[in-house]
C-alpha cells in the first residue's frame, strides 16, 4: 500500500501547497480521497498515474471538490471507458451530480455516484474495505478507513517436512488453507500444527476536516497511518473547534488514544506558511507512536504490513 500527499493546504492553496487531495494505491489499484482544484496537475506532477477507479469525498466545500470537474473532463478527453465510482456523504449525490456535469459537458463514460453514511462501507473487495467513518465537522461530512482482512498465519515448512515428514507439495496448500490433511501412515495433521495465528492486514484512516472526535479513535485503533486534520497550532484551539477543525496537538492525542503507528498532519491553514515545522514540533511533543510527521505536497509513504519486520 502506497500513499501520495497530493494536496495538504488547508482552505486557500499556497505556492508550496495544494488544497486537500490523497492518493492510496494498494495492489494496483488507484483511489483517491478528495479532489481539491488542481489536483489533475497534482497527479501529473507526482507521477501518480490517472487509472482512478474510484473518488471518495469527505464533503462538499470547494477546498475538497472543485477539482473534480476537471478530472472528469479530462477523462473524457483522454477516452475513458471505464466506469468512474464517486463516493459522498448521504444527501449530496445531486450536488456532486451537478458539480461534475458544471461546464456542460456529459462523459462518455458512466459515473456512479454513491451516497454514504458513518458505518456504511463504500466498497467491498474480497481482502479488505474501506468504511465511511464519523466526523465532526461543519458540513454534512464523513472520513474513510481503508482496513485489510487478517491475512493467513506464517506456515512453519521446516517442522512440516522435518518434524511431521510432509513432503513439500499439495498438502501445504491444504494446510495453509485450513484443512486437514491425511499422511499414509494413517496421522492426520491439523492446519494449526504448522500454521501461525492469523496476521493483521493494514490500516490507513483518513479524517478529512474535522474536530476531535471518539469515532475516529474507535475507526483508527492501531491504525498503521492516521491522516488527520491538523488546521491550527495549539495557540488556536478555540478558532479551531469553531471552525469544526483540529490542532495538530489534538491530531497527535487521538492518535494515542488510538494507538496509531504514525501520524500525517495535513489541511494546514495558510497563516502557517513558511513555518508548518511549528505544527509537527507541537504533534511530536505528545505522540507516542513511531512517527509524526506533516506532509509536503508529493510526499509518498509506504504503509508496510504491521509484521514486515518479523
Amino acid at each position: 500500500m502506497h500513499v501520495t500527499f497530493l494536496g495538504t493546504s488547508g482552505a486557500v492553496p499556497t505556492t508550496q501547497r495544494n488544497p486537500s487531495a490523497v492518493m492510496v494505491r494498494r495492489e494496483g489499484e488507484r483511489f483517491l480521497f478528495d479532489a481539491a482544484e488542481g489536483t489533475q496537475r497534482q497527479m501529473m506532477r507526482f507521477q501518480t498515474g490517472f487509472n482512478v477507479s474510484h473518488v471518495f469525498v469527505t464533503h462538499l466545500h470547494g477546498d475538497h471538490v472543485l477539482g473534480l470537474p476537471g478530472l472528469v473532463q479530462t477523462w473524457d478527453f483522454n477516452d475513458r471507458e471505464e466506469p468512474l465510482a464517486i463516493h459522498t456523504p448521504a444527501g449530496t449525490r445531486n450536488r456532486i451530480e451537478e458539480l461534475v456535469t458544471v461546464a456542460g459537458n456529459s462523459p462518455s463514460y458512466p459515473i456512479r455516484v454513491h451516497e454514504v453514511s458513518a458505518g456504511d462501507v463504500a466498497l467491498d473487495r474480497e481482502d479488505f474495505e474501506i468504511r465511511a467513518i464519523e466526523v465532526d465537522h461543519r458540513a454534512t461530512a464523513v472520513g474513510y478507513a481503508v482496513v485489510e482482512d487478517d491475512r493467513k498465519g506464517r506456515f512453519d515448512r521446516e517442522k512440516a517436512e522435518n518434524d511431521l515428514g510432509i513432503s513439500p507439495g499439495p498438502e501445504y496448500s491444504k494446510l495453509h488453507n485450513g484443512e486437514p490433511v491425511e499422511l499414509d501412515d494413517g496421522t492426520v495433521v491439523e492446519p494449526e500444527q504448522v500454521v501461525g495465528p492469523p496476521r493483521p492486514g493494514r490500516r490507513v484512516v483518513y479524517t478529512g476536516d474535522t474536530r476531535p472526535i471518539d469515532s475516529v479513535v474507535e475507526a483508527a485503533e492501531d491504525a498503521d497511518l492516521l491522516i488527520h486534520d491538523a488546521t491550527f497550532a495549539e495557540d488556536r484551539r478555540e478558532r479551531a473547534g469553531q471552525t469544526g477543525h483540529a490542532t495538530a496537538k489534538q491530531a497527535a492525542e487521538i492518535a494515542n488514544r488510538a494507538g496509531a503507528k504514525r501520524l500525517a498532519l495535513t489541511h494546514v491553514s495558510t497563516r502557517y506558511a513558511g513555518q508548518s515545522d511549528r505544527l509537527e514540533t507541537e504533534a511530536r511533543e505528545v505522540f507516542e507512536g513511531e512517527r509524526a510527521f506533516l506532509p509536503d505536497d508529493g510526499d509518498e509513504l509506504d504503509v508496510p504490513f504491521p509484521d514486515a519486520e518479523e
